[in-house]
């Protein structure tokens, strides 16, 4: 995880770091990185304003520690589901299936994504892309070139581009499991009621995978 705090965020309890750090999540994932306001971060978190800044230097390194945390978290999910010694279509059902737990369980860090997406600060969205998608781009296509190796994948496709492809099936789910617009979106295409048949989603969309790399499983 980046270091972008200062020392003194480092003698507080765990607990306060956490709820620092929960609290600094939920506002710029609700209100996006200029909306943030670092004083209410402050007053909810239970910190002085003057305090807040012995901790950081500043909002845009707030944001990107939350960034850190997000990403850290996305990489301890990951890690637990390619540390199995499984095939590949094995490993995307997991992937899966652990996008509809992880977005879950973890809302505002998944919304915290979703408004990295829209903003505008270059430099900002250079760093979150290089932490970000730095996870998945050579994990996915290492494992499409592992499955070309075996026989289990079409052999005429280029492993970057399908890894590209991929993770963007994966970061929409992402979105339809907790962000409004994407929620609604997704019950317009298919049901009302889909978020009540996980295994039938995990389904469908492991036959569009498989259509896809043309998999003979």
């Amino acid at each position: 995880m980046l270091t972008l705090n200062k020392e003194a965020f480092n003698k507080l309890t765990q607990d306060k770091q956490d709820k620092i750090l929960h609290t600094a999540i939920v506002e710029f994932a609700e209100h996006g990185f200029d909306g943030a306001n670092i004083n209410k971060i402050a007053e909810k978190a239970g910190v002085s304003v003057g305090a807040m800044y012995k901790y950081f230097e500043n909002k845009h390194d707030l944001y990107l520690m939350a960034v850190s945390v997000s990403v850290e978290k996305l990489k301890s999910v990951l890690n637990q589901v390619t540390s199995a010694k499984i095939d590949f279509l094995s490993t995307v059902e997991k992937i899966i299936r652990a996008i509809q737990v992880y977005s879950r369980e973890n809302i505002y860090l998944t919304k915290l994504y979703n408004v990295m997406t829209t903003e505008s600060d270059s430099k900002v969205i250079w760093q979150i892309v290089s932490q970000m998608e730095g996870v998945t781009a050579k994990l996915y296509a290492s494992f499409i070139k592992e499955a070309q190796t075996n026989e289990e994948a079409r052999t005429d496709i280029d492993p970057r581009y399908f890894a590209f492809f991929l993770d963007n099936l994966f970061i929409l789910l992402q979105f339809s499991y907790t962000c409004e617009y994407y929620k609604e979106r997704l019950k317009m295409f298919i049901d009302e009621d889909i978020f009540d048949h996980d295994d039938l989603l995990v389904e469908q969309l492991m036959k569009f995978v498989k259509g896809a790399l043309y998999l003979k499983s």
